[in-house]
């Protein structure tokens, strides 16, 4: 019988995302992620599996906190049009840190060659594509937004700009160049 567990597994996730994060799939490695969960390389197999597992982990971990914090910040009180801007801004990580989107990156470094990251990626993105066309139209139903184009264009256009948009923040884009991208991208909706 082996040794109980002596670490917290849900916070090794949380910390192993924010490694994975900052430093990619690959660039992490088994040690690295000892090292920082402070484990021993026993404990992440005997507890994740593989590295690969505790990556997917860590996805379905940002994917879930990404779609609570558009929860949320779509049922503020605030006007659609700035509910959006926050939307874009938070998902990017404009403003706040150099890391992008960890979906967007994890997409661009494994692309189609991983079919598990795939699918959580595509699962964040038709969320958030819903939660935007949702906001979208309760905007247009309310006169905040224009009606030229349907919800479901605009929201998918504007999924377009943060996957785009995440990738200049991760590529360290002169803020004021990632923000006239954001200020055109809200105002024509």
């Amino acid at each position: 019988m082996g040794r109980p567990m002596q670490f917290d597994a849900d916070a090794a996730v949380e910390t192993a995302m924010g490694l994975f994060w900052r430093n990619g799939y690959a660039a992490t490695t088994p040690q690295a992620l000892t090292s920082e969960l402070g484990i021993g390389k026993g404990s992440l197999y005997n507890t994740f599996e593989s590295k690969h597992n505790l990556f997917l982990l860590s996805l379905a971990r940002y994917s879930a906190w990404r779609m609570k914090f558009l929860s949320e910040n779509f049922s503020s009180a605030a006007p659609v049009r700035l509910q959006l801007r926050e939307a874009v801004e938070v998902l990017t990580g404009y403003g706040d840190h150099d890391r992008g989107c960890l979906l967007v990156n994890a997409s661009a470094e494994l692309g189609s060659a991983d079919r598990a990251v795939t699918d959580v990626t595509d699962g964040l993105f038709v969320g958030i594509e819903d939660a935007f066309r949702q906001a979208i139209q309760r905007g247009q139903r309310d006169g905040e937004l224009n009606t030229v184009r349907d919800a479901a264009t605009e929201a998918g256009a504007l999924l377009t700009t943060v996957i785009g948009t995440s990738l200049l923040v991760k590529a360290r884009t002169d803020q004021s160049r990632v923000l006239r991208i954001i200020d055109a991208t809200i105002e024509d909706l």
